[in-house]
């Protein structure tokens, strides 16, 4: 229950139960114990005082405090302690390039730097909240933002980060408590590194962060060395595929082996299917008929589980084509009218469907694979019968124990 402020200065100030906290701050012991001191000191940002926490970041951690005050955190979306994204665990000047660059250029939150202006923002941002309303700011509003985040994500914890601090006097020699010592017996960094000279304010607006420029500058490289590496393979330097996906197996969650189903189960929903290509038990390149459905796809699924485990999905460099032991061969990306590109058949047909026999399909193999989606065939002429309807998994009361045969 907040207590009652009788001086008018004092009707701002922040109370709080608990802090804005990510699971790196923490630390690895999952029973933490804090300490709270109600208006302990000034925010670094808003220079309003507020509720501080201190605790023990893990067994080996040092002990850590909140630097700024919970309505400057949900404003940003960031940490309290160390000022990085909840969502995606990244300084707020690479998440904020990124947003910007993808054109999500609302959803970038400007905190005023003037007193005024900070004061009136966080006046509007407690009206919200008390109202209910979740401050709306720095979510990605494109499915290609979302895609490039999550691929440049940092969301494991990273308990390094919590280690004690260096010892000046181990760094002058003079240091004689030996292993009792709280801090850290290492040298200390060069006094010409950046990453020496960090404040929380440039972390906070997102200018003049090392740690952001470190990791935009490796971005860079590693996005060079790889349109190099395709320029001299003879590609065009654009290392993504036309409309394909390539799903990576991780060794976390169920050892299950995944099967080409419970793929197509997966992505049939986000648009047709022109084929699945299974690579042992290590992925799958799923490919679409448009890129857009491609990027939905890899937007929505990246980082999920399938059958129990978890997945990794990001563009696939080459195209792959699910290969049939019948049926004609169409030439990977082959796009068709209006720039789509056209499923493949399945891998088998439909018994007494003379339409699918006429246009030179197999009819030998059985029902086919779900999701192989509509049967054609490009550059034939001349009328023919109606091609059978698309395959979808949760038409088909057969993969639920029924004995009917499916729908065609």
């Amino acid at each position: 229950m907040a207590s009652i402020k009788k001086d008018d200065n004092k009707q701002k100030w922040e109370e709080t139960e608990f802090p804005l906290v990510c699971e790196t701050c923490l630390g690895d012991n999952p029973y933490v114990r804090m300490t709270k001191e109600a208006h302990g000191k000034k925010c670094k940002i808003c220079d309003i005082p507020f509720t501080v926490f201190a605790w023990q970041a893990g067994t080996r951690g040092r002990l850590k405090k909140v630097e700024i005050c919970r309505t400057c955190a949900r404003s940003k979306n960031v940490c309290q302690v160390c000022i990085y994204d909840l969502q995606y665990g990244l300084p707020v000047q690479v998440r904020d390039k990124i947003l910007a660059e993808e054109g999500c250029k609302d959803a970038v939150v400007a905190v005023p730097q003037s007193d005024a202006n900070r004061a009136w923002m966080t006046a509007q941002q407690e009206r919200d909240i008390e109202q209910g309303r979740a401050i709306q700011g720095c979510v990605p509003t494109n499915s290609a933002a979302a895609m490039k985040l999550q691929s440049m994500a940092r969301m494991e914890p990273r308990y390094e980060r919590n280690l004690p601090k260096l010892c000046s006097f181990f760094a002058k020699g003079e240091c004689n408590r030996g292993s009792q010592c709280p801090f850290r017996h290492e040298l200390p960094r060069d006094k010409n590194d950046p990453l020496s000279k960090q404040n929380t304010k440039d972390r906070f607006f997102g200018t003049n962060d090392p740690v952001a420029s470190g990791m935009i500058r490796r971005q860079k490289e590693k996005a060079e060395k790889r349109r190099e590496e395709l320029k001299a393979r003879g590609g065009d330097g654009d290392e993504r595929a036309v409309s394909t996906l390539y799903v990576r197996f991780t060794d976390e969650g169920s050892q299950k082996p995944i099967t080409e189903s419970e793929i197509r189960d997966k992505f049939y929903s986000f648009g047709e299917i022109a084929s699945v290509r299974m690579h042992v038990d290590k992925g799958a390149f799923v490919e679409f008929t448009s890129p857009q459905a491609t990027q939905h796809a890899i937007a929505n699924t990246n980082r999920s589980n399938i059958g129990g485990r978890k997945v990794v999905v990001n563009w696939a460099r080459v195209p792959k084509r699910g290969a049939v032991s019948a049926g004609p061969q169409f030439q990977p990306g082959a796009a068709g009218e209006g720039g789509r590109i056209l499923p493949m058949p399945p891998p088998g047909g439909y018994k007494g469907n003379s339409s699918a026999a006429s246009a030179g399909f197999s009819t030998s193999l059985g029902v086919p694979r779900p999701g192989g989606g509509v049967i054609r065939r490009p550059g034939v002429g001349g009328a023919r019968g109606a091609a059978p309807k698309p395959y979808y998994p949760s038409t088909d009361p057969g993969r639920l124990g029924s004995h009917s045969s499916p729908q065609t």
